[in-house]
């Protein structure tokens, strides 16, 4: 089974989600990305909040609020063929030079973009 370990969330203000987050929450900054994006930490889940830019890949306007879910799972290989016989397909995988940050992203059903991966702060999965 998956295990949500990393939701996007994106913000016209970084820094004031960032520092809501902290201060309400406890939570931990765990790194400030050149992109201007901010990843926080509770210990098990990775919360990254993303920079609004306007539109989004394929142009659709993007909006504030969730932008995916990643889930961490025991084998990556066997969840992308489950994602995929599920009807999901793959959209890109992006590594940040360390292996403490990989995602495979899918797009599902009403375009829902789902990650398996990865994240600074994040729990390992164990059986």
């Amino acid at each position: 089974m998956g295990k949500i370990r990393h939701i996007a969330y994106r913000a016209a203000d970084v820094e004031a989600m960032a520092n809501f987050f902290v201060g309400a929450l406890g939570m931990s900054i765990t790194q400030r990305r050149k992109n201007r994006a901010i990843d926080l930490s509770d210990g098990s889940i990775n919360i990254t909040v993303l920079p609004l830019r306007g539109t989004g890949p394929n142009g659709e306007k993007e909006h504030q609020g969730i932008d995916h879910i990643g889930f961490s799972v025991e084998n990556d290989e066997e969840a992308s063929r489950r994602l995929e016989a599920a009807g999901a397909s793959k959209i890109a995988t992006i590594e940040l030079g360390s292996s403490a940050h990989y995602e495979a992203k899918f797009k599902g059903p009403e375009g829902i973009v789902v990650d398996i991966g990865k994240w600074i702060g994040t729990e390992p999965v164990t059986k």
